[in-house]
C-alpha cells in the first residue's frame, strides 16, 4: 500500500531538494524522452521559469502525438452536499450552518435530463460530500442505475470506499473515480481534516490502492493547491502515479491541480498562492513527464486560463458545472462548494475550442472498448 512506500520520503528533504536544482538539472529533463521523478522535480522547480516556452512546445507535442486535437468534455452532478466531516476549507463543513440536500432517484433523474438539454454529454462526475449514513454505497448503486439510462461513462467522487465496495459499484456502470489526497504532508494533513472519515490520511492515501484492485478502469488524482507547498505536494503525487502504474498498469489515470478558491464558510485563507504561470509551468511539467496520463481543467479556472491552456497539455475539461447539489434543475439556489470562475455555457465553450483547433469530445469510453473481440 501507498502508506507504506511513502514513509520513504521526507517532505522536507523533498522540498529541499527541489529548491536546489539548477538550469543544468532542467536541460538535462527537457533532453529526456521519458522522465524520472528527479526530472520532474526539475521541473516545477524555480530553476525551471527561464525554459517556460521550451516545456509549453514539448507539452504541445506530446499532447498532439498522444491525444490528437481533442478534448474530451465531462460534467460534474453534485447529488448532496451532506457531510461528516470538518475541513477547514470546504463550504460543505459539517459546522457550516446551512440546508443540507440529497436528491432523490426522481430528482436526480431529472438533473441527467437538465444536462441533456445542455450539450451531448456522455461523461459525468457524481459528486457527494462524506455521509456514509445518508448517501452510501447503496445510494451510490441507485444513482449510477439511474445515471446509466444517460451516460456512457459514469465516475464518482465520494468518500473512499473498501475494495469490495467499488467492485459493487463496478457492478453498476461505474468506471472511473477521482478522489483527492488534498495533501500529501501527513503531520499538516489532520491540521485541515480535524474530524471525520477525511482525517484518516493512510484511509484516503491507500484508498486508489483499493481501487485498482478492484479493478476501476480509470483513477483520477490530484492535490489541493493553497494548504502546503505546492512543489512538494505534486512531487509526492508523481511520486504516486509511478507507483500506482507499475502496480496496476491496466488502468487509466488522470491527474487535476484544482487552485483553494474562498469557501462559503468563509474564514479559512490559502497557505500558498499559485500563479497562473506557475500552473502552466505545472501542467507543462506533468506532460513532459507522464505524456499518457489526462490533465483536467475544472470551471474553477478562469475562461481566459483555459483557453490558452488549452492546446498545450489539457485533455479533459468540464463545463457549465454547478457545485451545488440539484443546480441544474432541481434546486438551482442552494448553497455551492465552490465558486466556478468559467460560466460559459457548455455550447459556449465547445465553440471557443473549435476556434482554438480542437475537437470537443463527447464519449471517449465505453465498457465494450475492452472487451475481448472473438
Amino acid at each position: 500500500m501507498f502508506s507504506e512506500e511513502i514513509k520513504k520520503y521526507s517532505w522536507a528533504d523533498t522540498t529541499a531538494r527541489i529548491a536546489t536544482m539548477t538550469e543544468a538539472d532542467v536541460r538535462r529533463a527537457l533532453d529526456k524522452e521519458h522522465c524520472t521523478v528527479d526530472d520532474f522535480m526539475a521541473l516545477v522547480s524555480p530553476a525551471a521559469t527561464p525554459f517556460l516556452e521550451e516545456m509549453a512546445t514539448l507539452s504541445y507535442r506530446y499532447t498532439r502525438e498522444r491525444f490528437g486535437r481533442t478534448m474530451s468534455m465531462f460534467i460534474p452532478l453534485y447529488l448532496t452536499n451532506s457531510c461528516a466531516n470538518s475541513c477547514v476549507y470546504c463550504g460543505f463543513h459539517i459546522s457550516n450552518p446551512m440546508p443540507r440536500t440529497i436528491l432523490t432517484p426522481d430528482e436526480m433523474e431529472q438533473e441527467f435530463r437538465a444536462i441533456k438539454r445542455l450539450a451531448p454529454f456522455e461523461n459525468i462526475l457524481l459528486v457527494t460530500g462524506e455521509n456514509p449514513a445518508k448517501a452510501g454505497v447503496a445510494y451510490l448503486a441507485k444513482a449510477l442505475d439511474i445515471a446509466k439510462r444517460y451516460f456512457a461513462n459514469l465516475k464518482i467522487e465520494v468518500m473512499p470506499l473498501s475494495t469490495e465496495e467499488y467492485a459493487q459499484l463496478i457492478g453498476h456502470g461505474l468506471n472511473g473515480v477521482i478522489c483527492f489526497q488534498e495533501t500529501y504532508h501527513r503531520e499538516r494533513y489532520g491540521i485541515y481534516h480535524p474530524r471525520g472519515m477525511k482525517s484518516r490520511f493512510d484511509w484516503r492515501i491507500d484508498a486508489p490502492d483499493r481501487m485498482g484492485a478492484a479493478g476501476v478502469h480509470s483513477i483520477g488524482m490530484g492535490v489541493l493547491i493553497g494548504l502546503e507547498e505546492w512543489r512538494t505536494d505534486v512531487t509526492m503525487m508523481a511520486i504516486h502515479l509511478r507507483y500506482l502504474q507499475q502496480r496496476y498498469w491496466r488502468t487509466r489515470y488522470s491527474v487535476n491541480f484544482p487552485r483553494l478558491r474562498p469557501a462559503e464558510n468563509g474564514g479559512f485563507q490559502p497557505n500558498v498562492v499559485m500563479t497562473d504561470k506557475e500552473l502552466a509551468q505545472l501542467t507543462f511539467a506533468m506532460r513532459i513527464f507522464d505524456h499518457d496520463v489526462d490533465i483536467s481543467y475544472s470551471t474553477r479556472e478562469t475562461p481566459h486560463l483555459r483557453d490558452h491552456m488549452a492546446p498545450l497539455g489539457v485533455t479533459t475539461m468540464s463545463a457549465e458545472s454547478k457545485t451545488e447539489p440539484g443546480g441544474y434543475f432541481t434546486h438551482p439556489q442552494a448553497l455551492e462548494q465552490f465558486a466556478v470562475s468559467d460560466e460559459r455555457t457548455a455550447r459556449e465553450v465547445c465553440k471557443r475550442l473549435k476556434e482554438l483547433g480542437i475537437e470537443p469530445v463527447w464519449k471517449d469510453w465505453d465498457a465494450s472498448f475492452d472487451m475481448k473481440r472473438e
